[in-house]
C-alpha cells in the first residue's frame, strides 16, 4: 500500500516509515513537514498514493488544514491522522474533516499498524 506521511519531527517520520514497511506491508512514497508541501504533493499526484497519515501540529500550517484540502480525494483513499494531541474534541473535528480514522501516537501504534494491514488487503 502506498503510503504518504505528513510528520515534521524526523526522528518520529522515520521510525514510523521502518515499522510500518516492516509490520504493515507499506512502502512509503513521500513526506511532507508542512500542510502547503503535502496538500500540493497528495493534490497533485493523487493515482501515486493509497494512505495518507497526518500529524496535527507541522512546520507550518497543521493537519486539519490537510485534511479540508483533501476531502474530496478518490473513495479508495484512506486519511488518517496520527497525533499526540487525539483528544475526543479533535478526533470529532478530523471526522468532520474526512478523517477516517484518528490515532493517538502514544497509544495507538499497534492499531495503526493494524489498519494499515486491513487497508493493505482490501487494495490487493
Amino acid at each position: 500500500m502506498r503510503t504518504y506521511l505528513v510528520e515534521d519531527n524526523k526522528t518520529i517520520r522515520e521510525n514510523l516509515i521502518a515499522t510500518l514497511e516492516d509490520l504493515a506491508d507499506v512502502e512509503t512514497v513521500g513526506h511532507a513537514s508542512t500542510e502547503s508541501a503535502a496538500a500540493s504533493w497528495l493534490q497533485d499526484n493523487t493515482a501515486d498514493w493509497d494512505l495518507a497519515i497526518v500529524d496535527i501540529f507541522l512546520q507550518e500550517g497543521s493537519g486539519l488544514g490537510v485534511l479540508e484540502k483533501l476531502r474530496k480525494r478518490k473513495p479508495a483513499q484512506h486519511l488518517v491522522v496520527l497525533s499526540n494531541y487525539a483528544t475526543p474534541n479533535m478526533r470529532d473535528r478530523c471526522t468532520q474533516l474526512g478523517a477516517n480514522r484518528v490515532f493517538d501516537k502514544s497509544q495507538d501504534i499497534d492499531a495503526l499498524i493494524d489498519y494499515c494491514m486491513e487497508c493493505s488487503s482490501s487494495i490487493r
